[in-house]
């Protein structure tokens, strides 16, 4: 049987730009993406940890070592800057995956493995 899966998970990185006028998705600085294999264009789960929102979108890379979170578009709406959110992708599994998840800090450079 195939199971949705946590594969990644940014955790705690906060907004550092949210632009309405933007087309919708979340971009995000490409060393984080990359250090939790997430790929340009993935549908992620995004979790608003300052408010509550939930919603998808689909990841735009950032320039590495940037540290940006940026909402565009209607994902603007549903968090503001300075609100900490959690990033996380699922893929589908017959067995057990270990996800790779990281805690960045306030500059939402890379902390530690969780």
């Amino acid at each position: 049987m195939l199971r949705f899966m946590l594969n990644s998970k940014i955790h705690r990185a906060t907004v550092t730009e949210a632009d309405v006028n933007c087309t919708g998705s979340i971009s995000i600085d490409k060393s984080l993406i990359k250090k939790v294999d997430i790929l340009p264009g993935e549908k992620v789960l995004v979790v608003n940890l300052t408010n509550g929102q939930r919603f998808e979108t689909y990841v735009q890379e950032e320039k590495s070592g940037s540290g940006n979170i940026i909402m565009n578009g209607w994902t603007a709406r549903l968090c503001s800057v300075g609100d900490k959110v959690t990033i996380m992708s699922f893929c589908m599994s017959d067995g057990k995956i270990e996800p790779k998840k990281i805690l960045v800090d306030e500059k939402n450079k890379f902390y530690k493995s969780l």
